[in-house]
């Protein structure tokens, strides 16, 4: 699967963005998908993430209640809805297609898209 997401950019805190994550290839709408987003001399994190039916859902407690993931499989898209921003959640956002385990985990994701910068203002 080759990813490319979209949709960042510079908002205030408290503000929203949607972010895409355009995927190509077969396998796409049987896939397990994730956002992670990663500041400098950081790890990499676990954002939020979603079965391949889109039956499930799961989310980092940092987001819970502010960011919602789904997806179109139709348009071979998984999107991640930000909500109430904080200059906190301002990072480099990457979608990536989950291959085996923990959908937490950055080991279990495969196809990395190139990631798209999020930064919010206080």
């Amino acid at each position: 699967v080759q990813l490319q997401a979209s949709g960042g950019g510079l908002v205030q805190a408290g503000g929203s963005l949607r972010l895409s994550c355009a995927a190509s290839g077969r396998t796409f709408s049987r896939s397990s998908m994730g956002w992670f987003r990663q500041t400098p001399g950081k790890e990499r994190e676990f954002v939020a993430a979603i079965s391949w039916i889109g039956g499930s859902t799961y989310y980092a407690d940092s987001v819970k209640g502010r960011f919602t993931i789904s997806r179109d499989n139709a348009k071979n898209t998984v999107y991640l809805q930000m909500n109430s921003l904080q200059p906190e959640d301002t990072a480099v956002y990457y979608c990536a297609a989950r291959v085996v385990g923990s959908y937490y985990s950055t080991g279990s994701y495969a196809d990395w898209g190139q990631g798209t910068q999020v930064t919010v203002s206080s």
